[in-house]
């Protein structure tokens, strides 16, 4: 396996070598074909670990004197989010090719060669993190795709796309301390920068490893009080923005978390306390944010910030011993970046035929456009946790978790009260929009809306399936 993994991290990187060295119009072909070539890695991993009888593996690559640097791990948890995020990588660098020419009525610009070179190294690097087994190497990816995301977010070179990118990029940077906290606390107590040793620690040292990688994971994650970045990253290219911003970049704060809980063993409970106290705060004011929000893109990251709040609350309930918790945690991982990507990416679809994404001009989505009506639709319900869509199963584990937790933790329980109360609350916020845009007569920018090209209803398509089907594969797959 460990030629796998090595294949999924490498391939993107060689691709951007080959961008970059190749004529201007390459790009549209070698970043789709190399992200293709990473996600059939990222499968031929996992069927390999199946294969293999689900066994977790541990593969050392960098060390000194004796000291591990950097290494892989094969388990349960990398394969699975390691299938999403470059799987998704490949989807959004298909729909790229599509959206990223002149033929786009809202922002028509044919792509240069960077866009593509960025966007496979960053899916390089996520496949890079979520395979890592050491602190030491997930910093190390964690500090690319800041890298990355400042390139992809002022990719258009205009003053508030610049500014935006900036502040990003400083932001997730400040998170990032805690993770050199966390490296550096968990080395001096341990002599090792592995994540399976943060089980041997003694419980004031975990203390510090695991609030150092929250905090690092609020900055990524976008979490109170390091939120402030995301809103203003919708300045990216949708597509971007949808791999970025729902799919991998966001995920990468709860990922890390989630692993270093797993590491743990047993978690400190003021761990949980924080990291649960936190997360329905921050899901509380990402809520009140969106409602006034008539960009569909502004609106879309606001509630990212409000599912993340899920997974970090769903993370800290199983400091206390749910593992139903944290399997939920990680299934709404792997549901929120299908459904969620299909939200922005049906925002990207919009802009391109209609020319806008604003949600006061979009009416009678369903008979101008069925694919994007539906899309819409679909989108809403998954992400508001509507039976049968994927959003329902993982947030039907977390509260589940939740409420069972609060009988031997009283505190818990009008924590969980307040985030039924937001979900009902979402829910009816969405549909409210899902009215006023999808049913009834075309308005006018959607009566003469251009068709989709090939790649965007491909896409498109893939996700309307995953957004039904993977809460199933993350349940086979978590068992």
């Amino acid at each position: 396996m460990e030629p796998l993994a090595l294949a999924t991290i490498l391939l993107p990187f060689l691709g951007t070598a080959l961008v970059l060295a190749s004529p201007r119009p390459a790009g549209r072909f070698l970043a789709p074909l190399f992200a293709l070539l990473a996600t059939i890695g990222a499968i031929w991993l996992a069927a390999a670990f199946k294969t293999a009888g689900g066994m977790a593996a541990h593969y050392p690559l960098l060390s000194f004197n004796g000291i591990e640097l950097l290494g892989l791990a094969v388990d349960r948890l990398s394969t699975l989010i390691g299938m999403a995020v470059v799987g998704l990588g490949f989807l959004v660098a298909l729909y790229s090719t599509a959206y990223m020419t002149p033929a786009n009525r809202e922002h028509p610009h044919a792509a240069a060669p960077r866009y593509y070179a960025y966007l496979l190294v960053f899916i390089g690097a996520m496949a890079g993190l979520v395979l890592s087994s050491t602190l030491l190497g997930q910093l190390v990816c964690f500090e690319i795709t800041g890298a990355c995301s400042w390139g992809l977010i002022g990719y258009y070179q205009k003053p508030k796309a610049l500014q935006s990118a900036l502040k990003a990029l400083l932001i997730t940077h400040v998170g990032s301390l805690g993770l050199y906290l966390a490296a550096g606390w968990l080395f001096a107590h341990s002599g090792s920068f592995s994540l399976s040793a943060i089980s041997a620690l003694p419980d004031a040292a975990k203390v510090v490893v695991l609030l150092g990688v929250l905090w690092a994971a609020w900055g990524k994650s976008a979490q109170l009080p390091l939120h402030m970045w995301l809103p203003d990253a919708m300045e990216a290219p949708t597509p971007v923005s949808a791999y970025l911003h729902a799919a991998s970049m966001v995920k990468v704060g709860v990922y890390i978390f989630a692993r270093a809980l797993d590491a743990a063993g047993s978690v400190p409970h003021l761990v949980g306390w924080v990291g649960a106290v936190m997360a329905t705060v921050t899901l509380l004011y990402g809520f009140w944010m969106y409602l006034p929000q008539t960009d569909m893109k502004r609106l879309l990251a606001y509630s990212t910030i409000t599912q993340l709040s899920y997974i970090f609350l769903a993370l800290s309930l199983s400091a206390f011993g749910s593992r139903l918790a944290f399997n939920g945690a990680i299934a709404h991982i792997f549901n929120h970046a299908f459904a969620k990507s299909l939200f922005f990416l049906v925002a990207g679809a919009l802009s391109y035929s209609c020319g806008t994404r604003m949600l006061p001009s979009l009416r009678g989505l369903l008979r101008g456009a069925p694919l994007l009506g539906a899309s819409f639709c679909v989108a809403a319900l998954a992400i508001t946790g509507v039976p049968p869509f994927n959003g329902f199963f993982s947030k039907f584990a977390i509260f589940a978790a939740g409420f069972q937790l609060s009988a031997g933790e009283p505190w818990l329980l009008p924590l969980m009260l307040l985030a039924m109360a937001e979900s009902v609350a979402s829910f009816a916020w969405f549909l409210r929009w899902f009215g006023k845009t999808v049913p009834g007569e075309p308005s006018p920018v959607v009566a003469a809306a251009q068709p989709l090209p090939w790649q965007m209803k491909t896409v498109l398509a893939a996700l309307l399936a995953m957004s039904l089907a993977s809460s199933f594969i993350a349940a086979a797959w978590l068992a």
